[in-house]
């Protein structure tokens, strides 16, 4: 938080484009003194980001908490919400830190807005000063932000494509969308192709690595930065590619957190990582979907499409509420001799608009696929393509920002024109 040097302190904002690191296995306990911070704590300890932290919630503010720990070792994190003047805020803590352990950090939620108080409390360790109301990713940002080491704080976006059903044409869409990001947008850029068995990435990008993400996730305990660079296969300047192997010597029956490692390490070094998530449902797949930063579900418009995205965005409704809504592209469009249900029904059956529309066209993608080509290499100018950038720009915000900067130099342009014609 950034306070004033004098005043009042201005609340800070969020938003759910923001990108919150989930924190680590830490312990955390809560002493509330209000409802409204104690309901705001418990959808912080529901959220996906606390998956790996063991927390817990109870009344009594600061008094209760010097109580709990007189004879208690104490966790990583003690949150405290204080309604007492700041005297009786301040003994408190005193009290606190007598039997607190090396290490444990301590955020207040306070009701008073004052600069001094903020200072007085730093002053006697204390990591945060938050002020109620707050808002759940308030909270989410203070935790994240203790662990997180300030030269690591621009951490990569994670976006999930899969399909409502399979042969929707989901895999072709998440390469499609790397490569707009990477390409269209300069912004470097992982597919990650999840299909092990099966995968395309490596045909789709005419690559043939002869390691991928089966190193990766078959002996985690050998994963680090070095080793993930070495299985990473590069696509262009600024595209790299975690190819699937596509082979059957072995079943892939994957542990709920396989990918965690992976996934941090990638959210570490690289804005955008794009997982191409096959169409199957397991407790890996579930965990991946639902704590990737934006989830793309691509659908064909029919019923079983329809129902099947409607069960995802269901889901990813009721387990992400702090996140924003999974996104929904409509493929292969407008196929010939085909019924289909119209955009605007998909789109009001589902409560959610329709990112993008993708038009059925054999031709163009039967001779990219073919090729080991993406769409804007086969034709660039085309819808589809057009398409995919559209939702690149959507998922990662740098489209409009790019055409923001275009229109501002749009009048200083037109001046220095006419100025040569005269």
């Amino acid at each position: 938080m950034t306070f004033p040097e004098s005043g009042e302190i201005q609340p800070g904002t969020t938003s759910n484009e923001e990108i919150v690191a989930p924190l680590p296995r830490i312990t955390l306990q809560a002493f509330c003194e209000t409802p409204a911070v104690a309901a705001a704590m418990q959808g912080v300890v529901a959220d996906r980001r606390m998956d790996k932290a063991h927390a817990r919630i109870q009344m009594g503010g600061p008094a209760a908490a010097v109580e709990a720990f007189r004879a208690a070792p104490t966790p990583n994190v003690i949150v405290l919400e204080t309604v007492s003047d700041p005297a009786t805020l301040v003994a408190n803590l005193d009290a606190l830190s007598e039997s607190c352990d090396a290490g444990t950090k301590v955020v207040v939620i306070g009701h008073v807005n004052d600069v001094q108080l903020y200072r007085d409390l730093i002053r006697r360790g204390v990591s945060e000063y938050l002020i109620a109301p707050l808002q759940t990713l308030d909270v989410l940002r203070t935790l994240s932000e203790l662990y997180i080491a300030p030269e690591a704080r621009h951490l990569g976006r994670v976006i999930a494509v899969t399909g409502a059903k399979g042969g929707v044409g989901a895999s072709t869409v998440a390469h499609n969308i790397s490569w707009a990001i990477a390409r269209s947008l300069d912004a470097s850029t992982v597919i990650v192709d999840l299909d092990i068995a099966f995968g395309t990435a490596g045909l789709n990008f005419n690559q043939d690595p002869p390691q991928g993400i089966a190193e990766a996730v078959f002996a985690p305990e050998r994963l680090d930065a070095n080793m993930l660079d070495r299985l990473l296969s590069r696509c262009s300047d600024n595209l790299a590619l975690l190819a699937a192997p596509a082979m059957l010597d072995r079943t892939i029956d994957l542990g709920e957190e396989a990918l965690e490692q992976l996934l941090d390490l990638l959210r570490a070094s690289v804005p955008y990582i794009v997982l191409d998530v096959p169409h199957q449902w397991g407790a890996w797949v579930k965990r991946t979907l639902l704590g990737a930063d934006e989830i793309v579900i691509v659908a064909e418009p029919e019923l079983a499409s329809l129902r099947n995205a409607k069960n995802f965005i269901d889901l990813a409704r009721a387990a992400r509420p702090n996140d924003t809504g999974a996104r929904l592209v409509l493929n292969q469009v407008g196929m010939p001799k085909r019924p289909e249900i119209a955009a605007a029904e998909f789109a009001k059956t589902l409560g959610v608009e329709v990112l993008s529309t993708i038009p059925f066209d054999a031709q163009l993608f039967g001779t990219a696929a073919n090729n080991g080509q993406m769409i804007a290499e086969v034709q660039a100018g085309s819808k589809a393509n057009e398409a995919f950038t559209q939702i690149a720009s959507a998922l990662t915000g740098r489209g409009e920002a790019r055409r923001g900067r275009r229109s501002l130099l749009e009048p200083l342009v037109s001046k220095l024109k006419r100025r040569k014609a005269s």
